[in-house]
């Protein structure tokens, strides 16, 4: 639940930004992964499996949101621009 969190908060106008960043919050859960694996390998306890699901939905999620919010904020930028174009286009008509 704190990964929804902090992803819907990536999502907003003004956490775009931080999109690219959060894939770096993919490492450590990808470390996690790796060494609850590892002791797997070693004849660890089986629930470590849950935990390396958990770890790799929540890396894969942080991983996705990169690419995905630096299109948002393309489309975003997009828009705002048609915006402010279309404001100076009609202080320019009541202008002239």
């Amino acid at each position: 639940m704190p990964t929804n969190i902090l992803l819907d908060l990536i999502r907003t106008r003004q956490g775009l930004k931080w999109g690219i960043p959060a894939i770096l919050l993919a490492i450590p859960y990808l470390l996690t992964a790796s060494t609850c694996t590892t002791l797997l390998v070693k004849d660890g306890p089986g629930w470590l499996n849950l935990i390396v699901i958990w770890a790799i939905w929540n890396a894969l999620k942080f991983i996705a949101m990169g690419p995905t919010s630096v299109l948002l904020l393309v489309r975003a930028r997009l828009r705002e621009y048609g915006q402010r174009r279309a404001r100076r286009e009609a202080i320019i008509a009541v202008v002239l």
